[in-house]
């Protein structure tokens, strides 16, 4: 096919095929990476739970998390709590952790999930916190607040 191209038509013709291929994967990639937020602007229940299935991850959250994806409120908890994760309501390092339903509370702004943790030798003893997230989808997520349940 481009034995008959001059060396310009080659680069010509090898650009818009290149261009075309651009055009096409463009049609099948999303346009952009915006979370997934209501008609009113806030994050779903779908998107906070995978907001605290990535934050919990499986053994708790990691530094990086406890930095950038936590309010000043669970900072100075933490601070005031040396030697007692806040935000697992614990001494140690669970065994594995799992997400409950999301319940999304429209008018407080606020929605919120049961986080089971598992420790025992292989996982039978559990604990309950709840993890409380901001709707409000023009900001990043974070955690808001946990509440610990009276054993934790």
């Amino acid at each position: 096919m481009f034995r008959s191209l001059s060396p310009l038509g080659r680069r010509t013709a090898g650009a818009a095929a290149v261009l075309g291929l651009g055009f096409s994967l463009a049609a099948i990639t999303p346009a952009t990476a915006a979370p997934a937020t209501d008609v009113n602007g806030r994050y779903t229940a779908k998107e906070i739970h995978t907001f605290l299935d990535r934050f919990y991850g499986e053994y708790g959250p990691s530094a990086a998390d406890r930095r950038n994806r936590v309010s000043d409120l669970l900072k100075e908890k933490a601070a005031a709590n040396p030697g007692f994760d806040v935000l697992l309501c614990a001494q140690n390092t669970p065994r594995s952790i799992d997400i409950g339903k999301v319940t999304t509370a429209q008018s407080a702004r606020v929605g919120w999930a049961t986080v089971t943790t598992h420790w025992g030798e292989n996982g039978e003893v559990t604990a309950e916190l709840r993890a409380l997230v901001d709707l409000d989808g023009t900001k990043p997520l974070k955690l808001l607040d946990v509440e610990c349940s009276p054993e934790g």
